[in-house]
């Protein structure tokens, strides 16, 4: 039977790929599948697959000796390296509940979310244990994230439905929560992620870019490239490593729409060779990928590939690599899942999808429904041919005085479309003391070469111009504003709406 995803890669790798439900059994598969084959590299030192789980076993009994009950929560508070992809897996092979701690956190934060989250232990990076005080004094057993036992101890069997990991979850607007996802759906993102075009086992070289605190680094990057046998490069300074690609010369990237543009900025200064070489996919996601950045890097034989997900899906709930015919789409539904569109919102179905928010039944009432349907809050339409489009978010909608509903997101689209602009927000706003449309625009400077800053205003007032012509009368934008600064950003460096 033919599949959009699976048809991808080889017939006889999709054979060598089954769906792992928790992950102390995808520990004991990938030390046996991929033994030999490197997995782990800061450039100076490179781990096999068997070296690699030989010491998480070792982490493995460092976390035995801290006495916890099976399903203790224990933080991670780590950068991109050995010590952050080691920990993640020795703790959810354990039995214990993985939390990932965002690097950027200031001491309030780290105090405050190992309360939040009943954290009863914490593995930490030297420089950041100035951060921790008080956590001892509050009963949290505080552990250097290099701590390593001498002996092994082998995984602790758990359930499909065992809690594994909790994520920050917040979007781009109001107080992150606390996203519950059990092995089930860890791992059904995990093994969505390993479907890309051409062969993937074992060939495969990545950089862990982006943060693992946020579910689409840890999932389509680390977990992913472990479940294909790839060889995973640390990533402890952004800005160091992205100077390291020309060596490291990577395969596949995992990045968002924002890393697109700087990298895009790097080859047009030093030549596509930048990239290494060797580089024929980018996985983007998180935010809106513009076409004219498909198109970029199409121009060096890289297929930038978009898609669509959330926290509470384990990140990957759609995937597109038609990207060249449907540009603005985020591509088809994963296998396993069912969809259904309610009053223009998606709802999904399916073992990859979330239990709740830690401790928080209104909003996990107001996301699930009684019968396992997750909410996404996401206003969708499919084509003829079952790709997804994404119209708006619930929580943007604009509603104007005579009560019709405006989707920002929709009137933002065709603004994307132009190789002039980098980002843009529609939004509510005041104009002569009346409620209005307005638009703050991010141009994309490089584009215009010289060009003083005046023109760059007007070329972009006369884009709204000719974009409201195309929009109803309600619709249309009556405030602009071009933006010198970039926006406020998340962590996966989505513009805020905040």
């Amino acid at each position: 039977m033919k599949d959009y995803f699976y048809d991808l890669i080889p017939a006889e790798e999709r054979e060598q790929l089954p769906y792992i439900p928790t992950v102390p059994e995808f520990m004991e598969w990938i030390e046996k599948k991929y033994a030999d084959l490197p997995a782990e590299s800061d450039m100076a030192t490179t781990y096999t697959y068997k070296q690699m789980c030989d010491r998480i076993a070792r982490r493995r009994t460092t976390i035995a000796n801290l006495g916890l009950q099976k399903g203790a929560k224990i933080a991670i508070f780590e950068r991109n390296g050995f010590d952050a992809f080691e920990l993640f897996l020795a703790v959810t092979s354990a039995g214990m509940v993985a939390i990932n701690l965002p690097a950027q956190l200031p001491a309030p934060a780290v105090v405050g979310s190992c309360k939040r989250f009943d954290v009863e232990a914490i593995f930490v990076r030297d420089e950041f244990k100035p951060l921790c005080e008080g956590l001892e004094a509050m009963g949290v057993k505080v552990l250097a994230s290099n701590t390593m036992a001498d002996t092994p101890t082998a995984v602790t069997p758990v359930d499909k439905e065992d809690t594994a990991a909790i994520f920050f979850t917040g979007g781009t607007t109001g107080a992150p929560k606390g996203a519950v996802l059990p092995h089930r759906a860890l791992m059904r993102g995990s093994f969505n992620g390993c479907f890309m075009p051409g062969s993937v086992i074992g060939n495969q070289r990545y950089i862990a870019i982006l943060p693992l605190s946020h579910v689409f680094g840890l999932i389509r990057t680390m977990m992913s490239a472990f479940y294909t046998g790839a060889l995973l490069f640390t990533c402890e300074d952004m800005k160091a490593t992205i100077g390291k690609i020309p060596m490291i010369k990577p395969t596949c990237l995992v990045i968002v729409p924002g890393i697109c543009d700087i990298l895009n900025g790097l080859c047009k200064m030093y030549g596509p060779q930048f990239l290494g070489g060797q580089l024929k996919t980018i996985i983007s996601g998180a935010a809106n990928v513009p076409p004219r950045l498909i198109a970029e890097f199409d121009k060096m034989g890289i297929g930038l590939l978009g898609g669509y997900g959330l926290t509470e899906s384990a990140n990957l709930t759609s995937g597109n690599v038609d990207v060249k015919t449907h540009p603005t789409s985020v591509g088809k539904i994963y296998t396993g899942q069912e969809t259904k569109v309610v009053d223009g919102e998606l709802w999904i179905k399916g073992d990859n999808i979330f239990t709740g928010y830690y401790k928080d039944e209104a909003n996990t009432k107001a996301a699930l429904t009684e019968d396992g349907w997750l909410r996404t809050g996401d206003l969708v339409r499919f084509d003829e041919d079952g790709y997804l489009y994404i119209v708006g978010r619930i929580k943007n909608i604009i509603i104007l005085p005579n009560g019709e509903n405006v989707s920002p997101e929709a009137i933002e689209e065709p603004f994307y479309a132009s190789n002039f602009v980098k980002d843009a927000i529609v939004k509510e706003d005041q104009l002569n003391g009346q409620p209005c449309i307005a638009i703050e625009i991010l141009p994309q400077v490089q584009a215009f070469g010289e060009k003083p800053w005046e023109e760059i205003e007007a070329y972009m007032n006369q884009l709204v111009a000719d974009i409201n012509a195309t929009l109803p009368t309600t619709h249309r934008i009556s405030k602009v504003t071009v933006r010198k600064e970039d926006f406020k950003r998340t962590g996966a460096m989505k513009v805020s709406r905040n």
